[in-house]
């Protein structure tokens, strides 16, 4: 028999690309094919707020709608909804009556929640909160009285000539009964005389012109719990005579329809009249006493359902968006629509002009194009406007679940130890690798942080404020090692670190319509860099002398003190930006920000400081140094402990915030020691956490509306489903950290070309690699050395031994693009992004289109609309 051969298998390098690609083909096919069919019939979700839901915890203190996020409201926020309609009337049963005072102290919290006096428990109330809303119930447990009738009428606009409904109407009229017809069947009449009344009750309505409330509500039949209720109650009120009474009012609001549509999805009923069987749904056993009243809280939630229905599409549609229940997203302004379309059309604009003046096919310009990196931001950021702009994707509340939490992050963990590679020489303190690295597992902490909703959790939220402090001291760690070594103070360099940090965050802040310090990362890091640049440039001809350095930079860190700690002079500069430039920004929490790390970038700049002159005067080389390391890790090993068992004591993480600034640097060092330890440590590092390091700023910010969803306040679901969150989580993550990672390129190119610098070859998704084992994902990438000598040598020691690259920037890719572009030696590059073609081309230097950029936000937010 001839030998057999043997199949060989090999996978393609870039199949994490084509996987992501798909993912995102699969989400924008899902959400197009859900928004098109479902959507049709309930597009504003208020029929999957009263029929659909269910509870996200144990504790029956988060209610999940299908597909939407309720709204918390709060005293301010009714009072912003009923400004112009001042009364909100129940009528109804002792039910009807529990939910009216659970309304009323949501409505103002000074109001009762429950009758004052049981003997007059059957009686009416007015009451009146401080902004000025009437809320009235009526005690009329068969809903047959002649002051029911009156008020069913009184609005109904009969006889009246007029197309407005009538001015003075309540805002909200919620209608319940049928138990007492049940408990009470002999005198009543039953279930027979409760049809009557039922038929009259909307007959009256659908007779009438108008409404006789803005938003006129029924109320299902409470669902009782057979056994707690007393004899007597047990007797007559039974629950297939109450499934019976529900069934019939659904079917009366909502008569069948022959579309095979409405199985599947809730449709708006025909009558004008909201009926909230959900209600039911929301009961559970444990919440109630006697088997008929249900605990407060369960009922607040129920009131705060019917807040959501009637005032949800009224309050004012601004940033954040976190309210997606029975509501419409606006449609942009003019100009912001503008701004919309000139961004996302930009790329595709750039790459056709490209493909017409080239000789290529569309698809082989595509994949080559300089003009990639446009499509790249333009395509992400259409996406993002998609997703968190608009209804094509879902999005609901978070909840914070203690085992999925821990599941994810050991799992995370596993990855990360599973990736981890060694290199066979020792790569430094503080190398590329390990920065990387670090950043990449702190930004997957802060990521699984926000997805559960884990900052109400103080021992959770302690640690993650030490992560984002550790990122500023990085901040101040690399840029004052970049210059105490360079000693490049130029206009270029400051240009190429603020706008490869900043761009894409102003892209998203104008696009989205949102708040820039709302991504306070970005500013915060812009912030302490140009300090970091200030404080090293003045007088930066003696930086070489010690003593000066030091000095300076505690001259600026208590000139640094005095200005937060004075809140007129931050309030100041923002009253001056609002003034000159219309930008409306909080100085209370921007300082609330700053403060929490005030320190710690200087801890960062003293660190530096420190390495650069120990690895000067040779410190490494002294007989007791490693004793002296044995001693600072035994004393890190103590301080983590430490640290951990103090963040965990604190009562509130209210409490903690005025220890941060204090305390963070301890177990930062710490860290920074330990992990430093001994050569082995220092050349190994994790592939997977360096990957995302590569892109953490793009993560960071795009998370608020990609992975998350109405700008941090929920989760983004692309397959519809309370039930799919965890497949949807998966699908979202792969689809976020592909986006974030391509924007991440593509910014640094986009700064490249601003900056009139020629990039070194950077492989793209067209370049094939070497080898198929030759790189792994974003290894490529890792691989380009970002730090030289100054005269362009090897750095060696006295031993001819190559010594490790310089540490980097914390923000990886500011660090990747702007030191390598600045000192590159190449002149610029003619070729890349153009303004337009033709036969003379005007190519401004970089000093013109930082002017021009800033000249056009500038004339953007004097003319944005409030």
């Amino acid at each position: 028999m001839p030998p057999s051969k043997r199949l060989a298998f090999s996978l393609n390098p870039l199949w994490a690309h084509y996987v992501s690609l798909g993912c995102v083909l699969l989400g924008i096919v899902v959400g197009l094919v859900r928004y098109s069919l479902l959507d049709h019939f309930d597009p504003l979700h208020c029929g999957a707020l009263l029929s659909e839901g269910s509870w996200l915890d144990q504790n029956f203190k988060n209610w999940q709608p299908e597909g939407c996020m309720l709204h918390s409201y709060q005293p301010k926020d009714v009072s912003a909804c009923l400004s112009n309609q001042q009364e909100v009337v129940f009528v109804g049963d002792s039910v009807t009556r529990k939910l009216f005072f659970q309304m009323a102290n949501l409505v103002d919290s000074k109001l009762p929640t429950t009758p004052p006096d049981d003997d007059h428990k059957h009686s009416d109330y007015r009451l009146h909160s401080s902004s000025g809303i009437q809320l009235s119930f009526y005690w009329d447990p068969f809903l047959n009285a002649t002051q029911t009738y009156n008020r069913l009428n009184s609005y109904n606009g009969r006889g009246s000539t007029t197309q407005r409904p009538p001015h003075g109407r309540p805002a909200l009229l919620v209608l319940g009964s049928g138990l007492w017809y049940l408990r009470y069947a002999d005198s009543s009449g039953g279930l027979p005389a409760w049809e009557i009344t039922v038929e009259n009750i909307l007959e009256t309505i659908a007779r009438g012109r108008f409404k006789p409330a803005d938003e006129v509500v029924l109320l299902p039949i409470e669902e009782v719990v057979m056994s707690k209720l007393s004899q007597p109650r047990a007797t007559t009120m039974r629950l297939s005579d109450i499934d019976a009474m529900n069934s019939d009012l659904f079917h009366r609001i909502n008569p069948p329809s022959g579309s095979a549509l409405n199985l599947f999805y809730p449709r708006e009923p025909s009558m004008p009249i909201s009926f909230p069987l959900v209600f039911n749904r929301m009961l559970d056993a444990s919440q109630t006493d006697d088997g008929l009243h249900f605990s407060d809280s369960l009922v607040r939630l129920q009131a705060n359902v019917l807040l959501n229905l009637r005032c949800n599409d009224v309050l004012p549609k601004k940033f954040p968006m976190d309210k997606t229940c029975c509501r419409s997203y606006p449609w942009p302004s003019p100009l912001h629509f503008i701004v919309v379309a000139a961004v996302v059309l930009w790329g595709p604009y750039a790459l056709a002009l490209t493909w017409q003046q080239g000789s290529k096919s569309f698809g082989a310009s595509l994949l080559s194009s300089e003009q990639m990196p446009a499509v790249i931001i333009s395509a992400s950021l259409g996406l993002i406007y998609l997703a968190d702009r608009t209804g094509f994707w879902l999005k609901e509340q978070k909840q914070f679940d203690p085992w999925a939490f821990a599941s994810l992050s050991i799992a995370s963990l596993g990855v990360g130890l599973a990736t981890v590679k060694r290199s066979d020489k020792d790569l430094g303190f503080l190398n590329r690798e390990q920065t990387d690295e670090w950043k990449g597992w702190m930004q997957i902490a802060i990521l699984i942080y926000h997805y559960f909703g884990a900052s109400k959790i103080s021992g959770i939220y302690n640690p993650i404020r030490a992560l984002v402090a550790a990122y500023l001291f990085m901040t101040g760690y690399g840029h004052t090692t970049f210059y105490v070594k360079k000693a490049d103070f130029g206009f270029l360099r400051v240009a190429q670190v603020m706008i490869r940090l900043n761009l894409f965050t102003v892209f998203l802040a104008y696009v989205m319509n949102t708040d820039y310090l709302s991504y306070y990362f970005t500013p915060l890091v812009s912030m302490w860099f140009l300090i970091i640049w200030v404080t090293m440039y003045i007088g930066s001809q003696y930086n070489d002398r010690t003593v000066f350095l030091v000095c300076k930079i505690l001259v600026s860190m208590g000139l640094v003190t005095w200005f937060m700690s004075e809140p007129w002079l931050l309030e100041g500069l923002f009253e001056f930006l609002e003034r000159f430039c219309n930008i409306q920004w909080s100085a209370r929490e921007w300082g609330f920000r700053v403060n929490l790390d005030l320190w710690i970038v200087y801890v960062g700049m003293f660190a530096a400081l420190a390495v650069i002159k120990a690895r000067e005067h040779r410190l490494m080389d002294h007989p007791q140094w490693a004793f002296g390391v044995k001693v600072a890790t035994m004393l890190s090993g103590v301080i983590m402990v430490w640290f951990f068992a103090f963040e965990l004591m604190q009562p509130s993480k209210f409490v903690y915030n005025a220890w941060q600034p204090y305390i963070s640097f301890l177990p930062i060092l710490a860290f920074v020691v330990l992990r430093n330890a001994n050569p082995v440590l220092r050349s190994a590092s994790s592939r997977a956490f360096a990957f995302i390091g590569t892109c953490s700023l793009e993560t960071f910010i795009i998370q608020f509306h990609l992975w998350l969803a109405a700008d941090t306040k929920g989760v983004l679901l692309i397959i519809p489903g309370t039930r799919w969150r965890p497949v949807n989580m998966i699908l979202t993550t792969i689809v976020f950290i592909y986006v974030s990672h391509r924007v991440a390129q593509a910014t640094g190119d986009i700064t490249a070309w601003i900056c009139g610098t020629t990039k070194k070859s950077l492989p793209t998704i067209a370049d094939p690699p070497p080898t198929s084992a030759g790189r792994s994902s974003g290894s490529a990438v890792e691989t380009i050395p970002l730090t030289s000598s100054s005269d362009g040598h090897v750095r060696k020691d006295n031993d001819d031994n190559v010594l490790p690259p310089e540490p980097e920037t914390p923000i990886r890719p500011v660090r990747r693009w702007a030191d390598r572009l600045a000192e590159g030696s190449s002149p610029p590059s003619t070729r890349g992004f153009r303004l337009w073609y033709g036969e003379k081309e005007w190519t401004p230097g970089v000093k013109a289109k930082v002017a021009i950029g800033l000249g056009v936000m500038w004339f953007l937010n004097v003319i944005w609309p409030s």
